[in-house]
């Protein structure tokens, strides 16, 4: 296409990857079929055609044909376009904040909405931090370890949603939350020097909240009950509560009260055999002043 002399190359599919919605995703498919549709009906309602509208937006009309089809998640910056071509008069792009959730994978939406409702959270990791303790450059380097190596855009989606969750620490009442960390997972050099130490100081920043426990546990102690996997669980105001541990239940979540008391009952023993929390951040301290 010319504008003013000049050829802008039409955005095509090849060029935004990664943007489409999971087809077991109700809700999300349900959001961007109805944002399609109105942006199809104001676009005729104007009288432009799709390569036209295409045109304007500076997208191809098969990627505006597949987003006014709900086949595609359109991103922020195509919705502001068309309300400005439409002339729509901000309707169109009041549409990003449902857009942007839809972004987000089920799984992970699913599990942002539990921690949002948590009043406690117990988190014992063996083989990497917590999501809700990593930096953004931490978080990229451990998700660019995938393979098959995923698209840019997909990572970015990944990262992104992981970070929306951080909004735990923000909450108020606040949740009391209680991390118990491998020594092995802190010693891992992920990301590289820099990296390590921003994530080191994170560590020692959240641990000044009120509300959050960090304990790490030495490398020498293996005879606890977490040498399986990971134990997390999530517990509500209403007295309800929601685990997993990587080996026990088929690492499917739980709700009944007697598989949740097997794994406070491990979690328990784990947190009474790590460092304390005032050890534990002498530890980190220590491996930020190493690094």
């Amino acid at each position: 296409m010319s504008v003013d002399g000049e050829v802008r190359r039409l955005k095509s599919e090849a060029d935004e990857p990664g943007w489409e919605v999971d087809p077991d995703d109700d809700w999300g498919l349900a959001v961007i079929a109805t944002v399609g549709r109105q942006i199809r009906l104001r676009r005729e309602a104007v009288g432009m055609r799709a390569a036209e509208f295409g045109a304007a937006v500076g997208y191809g009309e098969d990627l505006v044909y597949k987003i006014e089809g709900g086949k595609r998640i359109p991103r922020g910056e195509y919705l502001d376009k068309a309300d400005e071509v439409l002339d729509a008069g901000g309707l169109i792009s009041a549409m990003k904040e449902d857009v942007a959730k839809v972004r987000y994978p089920k799984k992970v939406r699913d599990l942002a909405k539990l921690e949002a409702q948590a009043v406690e959270l117990l988190s014992y990791g063996s083989h990497a931090l917590h999501g809700l303790l990593q930096t953004e450059e931490h978080a990229w380097a451990l998700l660019r370890t995938r393979r098959p190596s995923p698209p840019e855009e997909e990572l970015e989606r990944a990262v992104a949603a992981r970070m929306a969750r951080k909004e735990i620490f923000q909450r108020s009442p606040a949740p009391e939350l209680s991390f118990v960390l491998e020594e092995a997972t802190l010693k891992r050099p992920v990301g590289g020097k820099m990296v390590r130490r921003r994530q080191f100081e994170h560590l020692l920043e959240l641990a000044q909240l009120r509300n959050v426990e960090i304990q790490v546990m030495p490398m020498d102690r293996w005879d606890h009950p977490g040498t399986g996997g990971r134990i997390q669980v999530l517990k509500f105001g209403d007295g309800t509560a929601v685990g997993r541990m990587d080996d026990e239940f088929g690492g499917r979540p739980v709700s009944d009260p007697r598989q949740l008391r097997i794994l406070e009952l491990r979690y328990g023993i784990i947190r009474a055999e790590a460092l304390t929390t005032r050890e534990s951040l002498g530890f980190i301290e220590h491996l930020l002043g190493d690094t």
